[in-house]
Formats: structure tokens, sequence, C-alpha cells
């Protein structure tokens, strides 16, 4: 499972022109559903949220609280297109769950989001429509991390490379242990000078 989460003063979802759902601070998550993806998954990810810290104490140090310290809001969009990725010029989402799995694993990263925090402070979209997202970004404040005005913009992805199983005799990867024997290498006489 892929999220996409940004730090907003405030963000809205419409339908056809009409507004359904609203928040003021706090995260706007873009939650995507790709084939191998489980309710586990789903899980650590709502935690993952939950607990990531995107805004300054009341000292002004920077990534100190999370969304429910400030009690901000959370608003979900479900967003297949997460999982698209470009082939020549069209993006291709064959790695995006279909809609019926899709909507099963959302609906319960939703659900389990409520549960964590607080229902009435967790809105959403509407699952397979055609949805105008509406934000105003929240940025960082301080020259350390950047311009006052960019957005703070967070991917989680939950399907990471597997890591090369390692060689228990002598712990090393496959592609190092390709590395056998002694190597020479010449070094030109100009860069010993």
């Amino acid at each position: 499972m892929k999220v996409v989460i940004q730090r907003v003063k405030s963000a809205s979802v419409s339908v056809d022109s009409e507004l359904i759902s609203s928040i003021g601070k706090g995260l706007l998550v873009f939650a995507g559903v790709g084939k191998e993806d489980t309710e586990k998954e789903a899980e650590n990810l709502v935690n993952k949220v939950l607990k990531a810290k995107f805004w300054p104490d009341e000292n002004g140090a920077q990534w100190k609280k999370n969304v429910q310290d400030i009690e901000g809001e959370i608003l979900c969009v479900s967003q297949f297109t997460l999982y698209g990725k470009m082939k020549g010029t069209k993006p291709d989402f064959h790695d995006a769950a279909g809609p019926g799995p899709a909507r099963k694993l959302y609906d319960h990263f939703y659900a389990k989001m409520c549960d964590g925090y607080q229902p009435d402070r967790v809105k959403n979209g509407v699952f397979q429509a055609m949805m105008e997202v509406e934000l105003k970004n929240d940025g960082p404040v301080g020259v350390d991390y950047c311009s006052e005005d960019a957005a703070v913009t967070i991917e989680i992805n939950t399907n990471l490379p597997k890591k090369e199983p390692k060689d228990k005799k002598n712990d090393k990867t496959p592609d190092e242990q390709e590395l056998k024997g002694s190597y020479e290498f010449q070094i030109p006489a100009e860069l010993l000078q």
C-alpha cells in the first residue's frame, strides 16, 4: 500500500461540484492499494500516519507533534494512480489492485484510521468517483529546512524492495559472494602526484 501525506491548513473533496468532505488544519492522505497488499499493511500505514510528527512544538522546534497532538483533522482520499508507472508516454496502472479488492482494503484503512483517532476528525472522499480535491498547503517555517511557502509532502510505501538474503555461512549477499579472489587496480600516475 502507498500513501502520500500532505500537511494542510485546509482541504476538501467535491464530486460533481457538490462538497463531500472538508477539514481544517491537519493531513490530506492519498491512499493507493496494490495487488499484493494486506490488512496488516493497511494497519501499519494507519499507525505511521497517526504517529508522524509534522508540526513544531510550542518552542518552535520542528517535527515534534503529530496530528493527534495538535487535534488536527484527517481527510482520506482513495488514489489508485499512486501505483501508476510510465510506459513510454502513457501511464500504466497494472500494479494497482482491482476495484473490488481495492475498495475492501481502502475501507479497512479508513475504518482503522477512525478507530485509531477520533472518528469525527477523520473524513473521507468517495471511492471510484471523479473527485475534485482542493487544499491549502501548510509548509515548514524556517530556513533550515526550506522556504516558508514550501509544502510538506511525504510518501510512505509498504512495498519496498526486499533485501537480498545473506548466505548464513559467510554472511554475504549472492552478489558479494561472486567477488572472490584478488583484483588489481591501476591508478594513473598523475593522480599519485
